[in-house]
């Protein structure tokens, strides 16, 4: 029998103007969806709060739901919360879930993660998959309960068991990283390729660098960016940083420097750094755009500024030449020094010319030194050689033939172009 839901809101409605309760629900379902009616949020919660003050659990549900989000009703979260808490009280799975969330954001009532996890565990007992997939984050983050990535894994895997993509993709993290699973690459790679067929992006994200490492599946570069370019088209900016990657080398697709910095545009656009810095290398390299020593500098600003060593790096190398910028040895050196606190060892050699020069901080032998020796000890071969001569010289450190040879031997060459700073790409 073909549907008529003109004609089950007509009946819906006879049943409902005579009190009763599910028919009140129906009806006020059948507002809110259009269905056999004209579409009328409004009229939709009138309906409902007559089934929910009768103690219709799904009733009361979906009116918390509407008084979350304003549909028909003014948002009123305490008035969401308290309809979800009587449904939740009879056992309405949904309504637990949601009464879950209310407390884990603090959305409606104060943030409590016991409570929340409480309310979780009620509806994912009931095969909730939302709720299994929650009360799995907070075992895992330890969030109202002892942290525990086996149970975490064992709810996550509940949930995926049911096809919800959020948990496929966790599921799949867990087993690369082996949280509370046996750690199994080949299993990771077959729960992201589930939630990545379902369009999640992130799933898909993490199986394209699965395809791009080989790391559970064949490598395949092609694959890789296939996948890539799914969630980049999602606005996944991991995603659209190593498409970018792919473009510039030419792995799996043509290489396309334009492509390529079309990619780190979208990903620097949403505040990612090292698009930030890839974009800003594009405008000094002139790679895929002109180049622009301005837009260089102010890209490679936007990544330092969040921390990244080699726009730090790149900053101050612009700054000691003056491209994008009036040259000044002090900014350069500051630049540095942040990257040579990270421990990197061109910023720290970097920073040692700038002592050994006096360009932006005062001459400073003994510094000079200390910073050759930090990058010297991570194998960076000028600072090798500079700290070789600093010892044949006695500049900084006590004069010391031996410990001069000692160095020029790890650098594998006595004379060696080492007065200059250096950029990340030369």
């Amino acid at each position: 029998m073909a549907q008529d839901h003109a004609q089950a809101a007509a009946w819906y409605r006879k049943a409902a103007e005579q009190g009763y309760a599910a028919a009140q629900s129906n009806l006020g379902v059948a507002y809110a969806n259009g269905q056999g009616v004209t579409q009328d949020h409004v009229q939709a919660a009138v309906w409902l709060r007559k089934a929910a003050e009768q103690g219709l659990a799904q009733a009361q549900h979906n009116l918390g739901f509407a008084y979350a989000n304003g549909v028909g009703v003014t948002q009123d979260h305490a008035q969401a919360t308290a309809w979800y808490r009587k449904a939740a009280d009879q056992g309405y799975a949904g309504a637990q879930f949601n009464l879950g969330e209310a407390y884990h954001e603090g959305i409606g009532v104060p943030k409590d993660y016991a409570q929340a996890a409480a309310w979780y565990r009620k509806a994912a007992e009931q095969g909730h998959a939302k709720a299994q997939y929650a009360l799995s984050f907070a075992y895992g983050k330890g969030e109202g309960l002892t942290q525990d990535y086996a149970l975490a894994a064992a709810w996550c895997r509940k949930a995926a068991a049911q096809g919800l993509a959020t948990a496929e993709s966790k599921l799949g993290m867990a087993y690369y990283n082996g949280d509370g699973v046996p750690q199994n690459h080949v299993q990771a790679a077959v729960w992201w390729r589930k939630a990545a067929d379902q369009g999640y992006a992130e799933a898909q994200y993490n199986l394209g660098f699965a395809y791009h490492k080989g790391d559970g599946v064949p490598q395949d570069h092609r694959q890789a960016a296939a996948w890539y370019r799914k969630a980049a088209d999602q606005g996944y900016a991991y995603a659209q940083l190593n498409l970018g990657f792919a473009y510039t080398n030419g792995d799996g697709v043509p290489q396309d420097h334009r492509q390529a910095a079309a990619w780190y545009r979208k990903a620097a656009d949403q505040g990612l750094a090292e698009a930030q810095y890839n974009l800003g290398r594009s405008y000094h390299d002139s790679q895929g755009v002109a180049r622009d020593d301005g837009q260089a500098i102010a890209w490679l600003r936007k990544a330092a500024e969040q921390g990244n060593a080699n726009a730090q790096i790149s900053l101050g190398v612009a700054y000691a030449n003056g491209e994008g910028a009036a040259q000044d040895h002090a900014q350069a050196a500051a630049w540095w020094r942040k990257a040579a606190d990270q421990g990197d060892a061109m910023a720290q050699y970097n920073l040692g010319v700038a002592y050994a020069k006096g360009e932006g901080v005062p001459p400073d032998h003994a510094q000079a030194a200390a910073w050759f020796r930090k990058a010297a000890e991570q194998g960076y071969a000028e600072a090798q050689v500079n700290l070789g001569v600093a010892y044949e010289n006695g500049e900084g450190v006590p004069k010391d033939r031996g410990e001069a040879d000692r160095w020029f031997r790890k650098a594998g060459r006595r004379f060696l172009d080492s007065s200059s700073p250096r950029d990340v790409t030369k």
